[in-house]
């Protein structure tokens, strides 16, 4: 499964995407991040960004944007049905990651029971040319590419798939690598609306 999601995303990355420029999208982000981080301060304080609430936020804008692009994907990738969440972790790591962003970070760290994954990314293009607030905070309490995870939890609960997603660490915040794990909390079955009597 590996290689062939590998092969999938080469080549839908090379014939079946429209491409627009990194950098646009890497200063557009930063400045939607800065924008968030000036307009979302702490309680009692005009100063002081809340941090939480910032992540927060990147968070959800990124769950609705996974809610749509899940059909892009879909459409374009034609890669059928996943057997288990191994081939979904496959097929995110190696289609999806190649197709939106042109980056594949590794798939790793299994837990026992094949419900969790780490995703490791050599190189993450929403941190280019990034340094985060010098505040003494943002080190410790921003998650610059949280968008990632609301995008990832938005598209897979389209599939069915109820899932926790958050970054574990990050280059941006002194850390080796970055890192999101991804767990899988339950399959979602269709549900139809209440009747009304």
């Amino acid at each position: 499964m590996a290689s062939k999601a590998a092969r999938l995303g080469e080549e839908v990355w090379k014939s079946r995407v429209e491409k627009i420029n990194a950098e646009v999208v890497t200063l557009t982000y930063g400045t939607i991040v800065a924008q968030l981080c000036r307009d979302l301060l702490q309680p009692h304080s005009a100063t002081k960004t809340d941090y939480a609430a910032v992540n927060a936020e990147l968070e959800r804008m990124g769950y609705n944007i996974g809610l749509r692009l899940i059909e892009d994907f879909l459409a374009k990738a034609s890669t059928g049905t996943c057997q288990n969440f191994r081939d979904t972790a496959e097929l995110v790591s190696k289609v999806g990651f190649k197709m939106f962003l042109n980056v594949t970070p590794a798939v790793t760290q299994w837990s026992g029971d094949g419900k969790a994954f780490t995703l490791v990314f050599e190189e993450n293009p929403l941190a280019e040319f990034v340094e985060l607030p010098d505040d003494g905070r943002a080190q410790e309490e921003l998650w610059y590419s949280n968008i990632l995870c609301g995008i990832l939890r938005g598209a897979l609960e389209m599939v069915q798939m109820q899932v926790d997603v958050r970054f574990t660490s990050d280059v941006l915040r002194g850390n080796d690598t970055t890192e999101m794990r991804v767990t899988l909390l339950r399959f979602l079955e269709d549900e139809l609306p209440p009747d009304d009597d």
